[in-house]
């Protein structure tokens, strides 16, 4: 393992372990409510610090981008941190949630961490050397025909201005599909994707701590990752789509018609 990625092991291993911890103790939490639908706990901000802790005790010179505490410090190695992804979730006793992780150098995702605690399953990726879920390579999955497809998606939960055309896409890709998926952690969707459990997935107006780490999972496991016109701004514009190369492809024919302003690739 490259020595990079085990430092981002070791320090989403540290929150997942405060994570599960908080899990058995939800009715004492302290909670914050940041925006409709958009909470935050004092476990988002505890396995945030472990995490920032660990890894500039071994690398004090990057930089860091962090839901809850924002950046911090300038350097050519930025890590983008996701302390809990669907914490919505966690404060409802729902076990679908994960600590992500990514290294980008020169703006080039490099390593990249989601760990699952409460499955114990530890997604990671290493630019140019595949994908693994705990010791196994992952790869994307092998189907062809859209018809055949479990895909995953997040439906918009604090803006929605583009709610419209989402729902649109939708009601779409229902129809075109053999079913849709939404648990609501897109970092671990993302890492589904990765390992063949869903063909693709797509959402609208995420940041790019949901995404960072999984993008890399799922190229690395030879997918494909764009915005939702097949770009690669897909982390400055917060819309997503993903897949096998085939899947991939079928998707963004299904989204084409369905785009509108706010949902075009940042000039």
């Amino acid at each position: 393992m490259h020595p990079m990625l085990t430092i981002a092991v070791k320090a989403a291993r540290r929150a997942g372990n405060l994570i599960h911890r908080a899990a058995d103790n939800l009715d004492h939490l302290t909670v914050t409510k940041k925006s409709h639908a958009d909470y935050v706990s004092e476990v988002d901000r505890a396995a945030e610090q472990a995490i920032i802790t660990i890894l500039l005790d071994a690398y004090p010179e990057h930089a860091i981008l962090a839901e809850e505490s924002g950046p911090q410090g300038d350097s050519e190695y930025l890590w983008i941190i996701d302390p809990l992804d669907g914490t919505t979730n966690f404060l409802h006793g729902f076990q679908q949630y994960a600590v992500s992780i990514a290294l980008q150098h020169n703006g080039v995702l490099t390593q990249a961490v989601v760990y699952d605690p409460t499955k114990n399953d530890l997604f990671t990726a290493t630019r140019g050397r595949g994908a693994y879920l705990n010791d196994r390579r992952l790869r994307v999955s092998n189907r062809k025909e859209l018809a055949d497809c479990l895909i995953g998606t997040g439906f918009p939960y604090t803006r929605f201005e583009q709610l419209d055309a989402y729902m649109n896409i939708l009601r779409d890709m229902m129809q075109k599909t053999s079913g849709l998926r939404r648990p609501g952690s897109a970092s671990l969707d993302l890492a589904y994707t990765a390992a063949g459990r869903y063909d693709g997935f797509f959402e609208t107006g995420l940041k790019p701590w949901d995404m960072a780490a999984g993008c890399l999972l799922i190229t690395e496991a030879g997918g494909m990752v764009g915005d939702l016109q097949g770009n690669d701004r897909y982390l400055k514009s917060g819309h997503i789509c993903a897949g096998n190369p085939k899947i991939f492809a079928q998707m963004l024919q299904v989204i084409a018609p369905h785009l509108t302003a706010g949902l075009k690739s940042a000039s």
